[in-house]
Order: C-alpha cells, then structure tokens, then sequence
C-alpha cells in the first residue's frame, strides 16, 4: 500500500516516502441499528438499515460525497470498480461503476439527507462529522476523530457510537485511507538532517500510534510490536474494546488508485473532484436534471482519458 502510493513504475522512482496512514471505516449509532436489528457489515446492510431507521426515527445516514473520494472509492472498490486497472488503463466506464453509482442513488434517496442538502453543504468533512456528534446521523464514513471527540466530553454519546469495518461489497470489501507522505525538496538546506529525522520519526511510530490515539497506523507494522493488544484494550474506549475491530485494518484498506498505482492522473481526477460529480450527476440527473447514470459514468470517463493522455504524453504514467 505504501509502495503503490510513493512510487512510479513508469520513472522507476520514489516520489515520496510514507510512514504512515490514517484508515477510514464506519462510525455508527449502535442504539439506532440494534433498534432495526440490523449491523452495518454490508453496503447493503447500511442501505436498508439507513432506510428503516430514517422511518420510524427520523434520522439519515450522513456520509461526505462531495471533495472526500475516499468514501467514494470504498464503494466503488467493494463493487469490483476502479479509474484504472493495474497497468494504469482507465477502467472506469464499466458495469461495475455504473452498479455503485446506482446503489449511491439509492442510498441518497431512501437513507440519506435531501439531495439539497449534499448539493448546499457539499457533504462537507465538518458537516457529517458534526451530524454524528449531534445525533443528527445514524452512521457515517469516517477515521476515529469523531468518537475521540466524544470521549472527551459526551460520555452518553461516546457509548452509543461504535465503530465498523469499512463494508463488504458485491465483490469485496475494500476501502481507502488517507496515506501520510513526505518529500525532502532538492534544495533543502539539510538534507541528510530530513532523512535522519524521517528514519528517526518510523522508529518512534508506536508513540505516533499512542499519541494520536490511533489516528496513524504504520506502513512498517515491526514498529509497533504488539499493536493488537493496544487495540484489544483502551481506557478511554466505551467499552474498552471499540478499537478492536481496527486490528486487521490493513487487510480492509489500500491505497488511491488501487489496484494500480498512485499517479499524477489520480491525482488530478480526485483534486478535480470528478468522481464526486460522477456520483453527483449520476444521483440527482446533474443540475440540470436530465443525466442517467449512464451518461455520468461515460462524461466521467472521457475526462479521465483526456487526463491519463496528458500525463502519458509528459512521460509520467
């Protein structure tokens, strides 16, 4: 995951370095789904479950869809779809893009908050985070910055929010982090000095991990020897053992681009925020009102072909 986020087969070189990554899965309101008697394992368990408690509570599921791909990309890698394949080929206009932009659809229609509320808040970070905090929202996608927050100072609230793994879809279940980088510019004045603190920054991980509350896992996993037994049992936890479900987050979880690699084109498409307007367009028909899904995924494609070809074309991909 490291490797694929850092380095460019094409070059034969690192463009960076990563210690570390930041997962991110389900946060949920265990009162409201054990209410419904359903757990949120599936994308499909969250789409029913959402449904029948926005009925009978009156609360929607509340998850970023607008500028926070990773969301995104977690549904469209547990249905088997991607940008691009492993060799870097777009890939996107595919049954399986076309299958998760419909069950975004549905989920926005029957579970989720009105359409005008994604499109005036832009399923803004601190929007569905504040949802879950104020007992707006049944479950969100997000890291543990929202159950650290209640710990600190909602303990009613910090019980009933527990966390899930990121869902198992059709195909898989898979979802993306959000990768920690460095780079050391060439014309630093200390560059011996920068690698030396990066190489002393991976041997301190495991008070990264503890410091940040396990906000940061590590990309070199021998550096916290053990982690499991952190995860197993945390004082601050509601119960101690929330965390647990964190141990295989590796297995769960990968990089952007996936099953290729990090690219400047990827990277483009998500700083384009075009993925969150293929959903966009393909949910609500676009603000004009009158795109399928079809045409969305097919607009989407086009333009990451025209991105892919221009990065090609300057001898990066």
């Amino acid at each position: 995951m490291a490797v694929r986020s850092t380095y460019n087969p094409k070059s034969n070189k690192y463009f960076a370095f990563s210690p570390g990554y930041m997962p991110v899965f389900i946060n949920y309101r265990k009162d409201l789904w054990d209410d419904v008697g359903i757990f949120p394992s599936t994308w499909e368990d969250i789409r029913r479950g959402g449904l029948k408690i926005k009925e009978k509570h009156g609360i929607p599921i509340v998850i970023a869809l607008h500028n926070a791909d990773y969301a995104l990309n977690a549904i469209m890698y547990s249905f088997g779809a991607s940008v691009q394949d492993e060799m870097g080929n777009v890939v996107i206009n595919s049954k399986e893009t076309r299958a998760a932009v419909r069950f975004v659809k549905a989920l926005c229609e029957e579970s989720m908050t009105s359409m005008v509320g994604w499109v005036t808040h832009g399923g803004s970070h601190e929007w569905h985070m504040n949802s879950m905090i104020s007992g707006e929202s049944s479950l969100t996608f997000e890291t543990n910055i929202i159950t650290r927050i209640v710990e600190m100072g909602l303990p009613e609230m910090s019980e009933k929010i527990q966390l899930a793994k990121t869902p198992q879809g059709p195909v898989r279940r898979m979802g993306s982090n959000r990768m920690i980088c460095y780079l050391i510019w060439k014309f630093s004045k200390n560059i011996e000095g920068a690698k030396k603190f990066l190489v002393d920054y991976v041997g301190n991980f495991q008070k990264i991990f503890l410091t940040s509350r396990f906000l940061y896992f590590p990309c070199f996993p021998k550096t916290i020897p053990g982690m499991e037994k952190f995860l197993a049992n945390d004082s601050e936890g509601q119960p101690p053992t929330k965390y647990k479900v964190l141990e295989d987050v590796a297995n769960w979880t990968t990089n952007t681009g996936y099953p290729g690699y990090a690219n400047a084109a990827i990277g483009e498409i998500e700083g384009s925020n075009l993925i969150s307007k293929m959903f966009l367009d393909g949910s609500t028909g676009g603000y004009d009102k009158k795109l399928a899904v079809e045409e969305a995924v097919k607009n989407t494609e086009t333009e990451c072909e025209r991105i892919f070809s221009k990065w090609k074309e300057k001898g990066l991909l």
